[in-house]
């Protein structure tokens, strides 16, 4: 089970020595939702259940060649980014800056053991907008919008 909320980011914090990855990802099916995601030299097969803050998500790491298979099933947008880890707390902020035709957006994730610790956060002054109900920003909705 994943629980999550997700913030649009103002000013960005100083990310010098942060340590970071690249992402690329793809989506093979919507429903149910299926993902092809390169994690820097990793690849992952990921499947997500329906929901906004908490859903049902399983993962699993996957060889080169399957994830390239999967890559080129993909027919929609491919979602590429930077994202870095920023501990806060005792969590970590999932810091992501968008590249490609996304480039300007960045969203801030934050993960949780529990809903009600999920509420209760208090998040950094350079956190914006709460967007974590919103499906819009949703990697699988970016990935539909038309070019």
């Amino acid at each position: 089970m994943e629980i999550e909320r997700k913030f649009l980011v103002g000013a960005l914090p100083n990310l010098e020595g942060v340590l970071h990855s690249e992402i690329k990802q793809g989506y093979v099916s919507f429903s149910p939702e299926i993902r092809v995601r390169q994690l820097d030299d990793k690849y992952y097969r990921t499947e997500k259940g329906e929901g906004m803050v908490q859903r049902e998500e399983n993962e699993w790491e996957i060889d080169k060649e399957t994830a390239e298979k999967m890559f080129n099933e993909v027919k929609t947008n491919l979602i590429e980014k930077t994202r870095y880890y920023i501990p806060y707390g005792k969590h970590i902020i999932e810091l992501d800056i968008y590249k490609g035709i996304f480039k300007g957006l960045v969203v801030a994730e934050v993960e949780f053991e529990s809903l009600e610790e999920a509420h209760e956060f208090t998040p950094p002054e350079w956190f914006l907008e709460d967007i974590s109900e919103k499906r819009e920003y949703r990697n699988k909705i970016l990935a539909l919008k038309n070019r």
